[in-house]
C-alpha cells in the first residue's frame, strides 16, 4: 500500500472585525497568498480546488507576500517572526528573521526581490528593513509612536518606501539604506493602507477617517484627496492597476470602488450583500488587482473570509469562493448524487460547508445552522446529522445544500451523533444518552457516575465508549445495556462500526486501536498502535476491509484487516492536529483538521 497527497483544498483568509486582511497575487496574477492559523496558503486563482501550503511557522500567520521575481515569499506571524520560502519548488526556507516583539501587520519587498520591509505591533521598534538572502539590517524604520499596519516599497529607482500607522501618521523614507525623510499628517484616524503606483509615480493611503490622499512616488508630497465621502466606512484594503492609471479600494460599508488616479473619482462601484441592508460578515476587509492578467479581476476579501471575483466593466460578480476559516471538527461522507460523492464539514465556529468532491468547490447550506463548536456530523441514506455545542440536533439535505426541519435540543453538550438504518438518530451528550425521529425525542438513559465520550451505531447496536475506559452496547430502540466490554485501559476517543457491522474499531485517548468481533465481543486485532497521541476518527471502507485513522499526532493512517500489520501513513497531514477522516471512494481518503483546510489522499495497492 501507498499513501500520496491528491489535493488540498485551501480555507478561506482569516480576518478580524475592524481589522484590514492582507492578500497577494504573484506577478503573473496566477495565485493567491494569504495567511491562515498557522500556515500561508498558495492558491490557484482560475482553479480555487488548486493549492499548496507553507506549515514552517510555529504560530498565527498574518501576511504573506510574493516577491516581484514570483520565486519567493515572505510571510510573518504574531511572534514577529518573517520567513522568506520557496515558492516554486517544495516551498523549503531560504530564511527565518525576527523582526520586532510583537505582531507583523504587513511587509513589502523591493523590485530587486533582495529587500523586505517588516512592519507591525512590536515594543522597542515596529519594523525593520533587512535582506532577503541573509536578514542583515538595510535602513531604519523610525518616526512612528504606534503600531504600524501598512507598508510599501517603490518599485524603481530611486527607492523610496512609505509606512501607516494608528498614529494617523504617514514616514516617508529614502533609500537604500532606508531611513527617515518626512513625516505627512493628513489622515484624521488610523491608517490602514498604503500602496505606490506600479510605474512608483505615485501612492495612495487609505484609512478608518473613509478617507483616501494621493502624494507623489518621488517625493512624498501631498497631491490631492480622493472621493472626499464616497466611502462611508473605513476602508481596509487597496490595490493598483498594472497601468497605474486606476486603484481599487474595500471598505466597510461593503462596497469596492475603482477609482481613475488623475481624475479623482470614482469609476465603478460594487456594493456586496443584500440592498439596504447592513451586514458585518460583508464588510470589505482585503483587496488585490492581479497584475499579470489581462481580464481586469479583482478579487475582494469580506469578514466572513468569502473571496469574491469581480471583473472591470461587469456589474456582478464573477464568482464567491467559499469555506471554512476556523479549525475544522467534524465530516462526513455522503453519496446523495449519483458519480458526485459530497464532503460535509463543521468547524469551531458552527460553520458547515458542503464540498463537491469532483470540483473540490465548497458552499455553505441554506438555512438556521449552528451557531457553536460543530462537534458530530453522520451522514445516513435519509439525510445528515450533525450537533453542536449549541445543544442541539440539526439535519441537513446536502444535495439540495439546505438545513431541512428545526433544530432539536439535545438539553446538555453533545459529543456525538450516529444513525440507525430505521431512521432512529442516536445522540451522546455529556451526561446521556437519547434518541430521536423526525426531530422529536423518543427515548433517554442518565448517566450517573461516567460520561459518555463517543458513539457509533447501526441496526442492531449503539456502542457508547465512556470517560471511565468502559464500552457499552445498548439496544438501540430501548437503550437498555446488552453488554459492558471489558475496558481497553485507556479512555476510548472515536468508535467506528464497519459497514457489514462484523467489526467495532476503537481508538484510545494513548493512540492504540482496538479492533472488535461483534460476534463474540473479543479483541481481533490488537496492533494498530502507531499513534502516538489521542485518536480522534476512525472510518471503514465500503468492504470492510480497511480502515483508515487520525490522531492529534497529526497522522493519517491507513489499515488492513487482512494483514494487521501492513499499513501505510501520512506525518504532518494536518498542523495542529487531525479532527476527521472519511473514505471518498475505494482509494481516495479525506482529512480535515487544525489548518481549517480539506485533504484529499490517493490510497493505492490496498491488499
Amino acid at each position: 500500500m501507498s499513501i500520496k497527497s491528491e489535493a488540498i483544498w485551501a480555507p478561506s483568509p482569516s480576518t478580524t472585525r475592524g481589522q484590514p486582511t492582507p492578500i497577494s497575487a504573484d506577478p503573473k496574477g496566477e495565485r493567491l497568498a494569504y495567511a491562515n492559523s498557522k500556515s500561508i496558503f498558495l492558491r490557484s486563482i482560475d482553479n480555487p480546488s488548486a493549492s499548496t501550503q507553507y506549515s514552517g511557522h510555529t504560530t498565527a500567520t498574518t501576511v504573506a507576500r510574493f516577491s516581484p521575481s514570483g520565486y519567493y515569499v515572505a510571510s510573518g506571524d504574531v511572534s514577529g517572526t518573517v520567513r522568506v520560502w520557496d515558492c516554486v519548488g517544495e516551498g523549503a526556507t531560504k530564511g527565518e528573521y525576527h523582526i520586532i516583539s510583537g505582531k507583523i501587520n504587513d511587509l513589502a519587498w523591493d523590485g530587486d526581490s533582495a529587500r523586505i520591509i517588516a512592519v507591525g505591533d512590536g515594543k522597542e521598534k515596529y519594523g525593520h528593513c533587512i535582506t532577503a538572502d541573509s536578514g542583515n539590517s538595510v535602513g531604519e524604520i523610525s518616526g512612528h509612536s504606534s503600531q504600524i499596519n501598512s507598508v510599501s516599497i517603490r518599485q524603481h529607482r530611486p527607492l523610496r518606501a512609505m509606512t501607516g500607522s494608528d498614529d494617523t501618521s504617514l514616514v516617508f523614507y529614502h533609500g537604500a539604506p532606508f531611513k527617515f525623510n518626512t513625516s505627512i499628517r493628513k489622515h484624521q484616524r488610523f491608517i490602514y493602507g498604503v500602496a505606490f503606483s506600479p510605474d512608483g509615480s505615485s501612492v495612495v493611503s487609505v484609512g478608518a477617517d473613509k478617507q483616501i490622499f494621493l502624494y507623489d512616488g518621488k517625493t512624498g508630497e501631498p497631491k490631492a484627496e480622493v472621493g472626499a465621502g464616497e466611502h462611508k466606512g473605513s476602508i481596509f484594503g487597496l490595490s493598483w492597476s498594472k497601468d497605474s492609471r486606476k486603484f481599487v479600494t474595500s471598505s466597510a460599508d461593503q462596497t469596492i470602488k475603482i477609482w481613475d488616479a488623475e481624475a479623482g473619482k470614482s469609476i465603478q462601484t460594487w456594493r456586496m450583500g443584500e440592498e439596504g441592508r447592513v451586514s458585518i460578515p460583508d464588510h470589505q476587509v482585503g483587496v488585490v488587482w492581479p497584475q499579470g492578467r489581462s481580464d481586469g479581476l479583482i478579487i475582494s476579501l469580506n469578514l466572513n473570509g468569502d473571496l469574491t471575483y469581480l471583473s472591470e466593466g461587469e456589474a456582478s460578480p464573477r464568482k464567491v469562493i467559499h469555506g471554512h476559516q476556523k479549525n475544522i471538527t467534524a465530516m462526513a461522507t455522503s453519496d446523495t448524487r449519483e458519480s458526485k460523492p459530497t464532503l460535509v464539514t463543521g468547524s469551531s465556529d458552527g460553520r458547515i460547508c458542503n464540498w463537491d468532491v469532483p470540483t473540490g468547490t465548497g458552499d455553505y447550506l441554506d438555512g438556521e445552522g449552528h451557531t457553536n463548536y460543530v462537534s458530530s456530523i453522520v451522514a445516513a441514506p435519509r439525510g445528515i446529522y450533525s450537533v453542536g455545542w449549541d445543544d442541539s440536533l440539526r439535519s441537513m439535505d446536502a444535495s439540495a445544500k439546505v438545513f431541512t426541519g428545526s433544530a432539536a435540543s439535545t438539553d446538555g453538550q453533545p459529543k456525538g451523533v450516529a444513525v440507525t438504518f430505521d431512521g432512529l438518530t442516536v445522540v451522546t451528550t455529556h451526561k446521556s444518552v437519547q434518541t430521536f425521529k423526525d426531530g422529536q425525542k423518543q427515548k433517554e438513559v442518565q448517566f450517573k457516575n461516567t460520561s459518555p465520550t463517543t458513539i457509533t451505531a447501526d441496526d442492531y447496536l449503539v456502542a457508547v465508549a465512556c470517560d471511565d475506559g468502559s464500552l457499552l452496547i445498548l439496544d438501540p430502540k430501548t437503550l437498555e445495556t446488552k453488554r459492558k466490554v471489558d475496558p481497553l485501559g485507556s479512555m476510548i476517543s472515536a468508535l467506528s462500526l464497519s459497514p457489514d457491522g462484523r467489526h467495532l474499531a476503537a481508538g484510545c485517548s494513548n493512540g492504540k486501536i482496538s479492533v472488535f468481533d461483534t460476534s463474540n465481543w473479543e479483541i481481533a486485532i490488537s496492533r494498530w498502535s502507531s499513534h502516538t497521541a489521542r485518536v480522534t476518527s476512525i472510518s471503514w471502507n465500503k468492504g470492510g476491509t480497511h480502515t483508515v485513522s487520525g490522531g492529534l499526532d497529526t497522522n493519517v493512517f491507513v489499515w488492513s484487516v487482512k494483514k494487521p500489520g501492513m499499513r501505510v501513513g501520512k506525518p504532518n497531514a494536518h498542523k495542529d492536529g487531525v479532527n476527521g477522516v472519511a473514505w471518498v471512494d475505494d482509494s481516495t481518503v479525506a482529512s480535515v483538521g487544525g489548518d481549517a483546510a480539506v485533504k484529499l489522499w490517493k490510497v493505492e495497492a490496498l491488499s
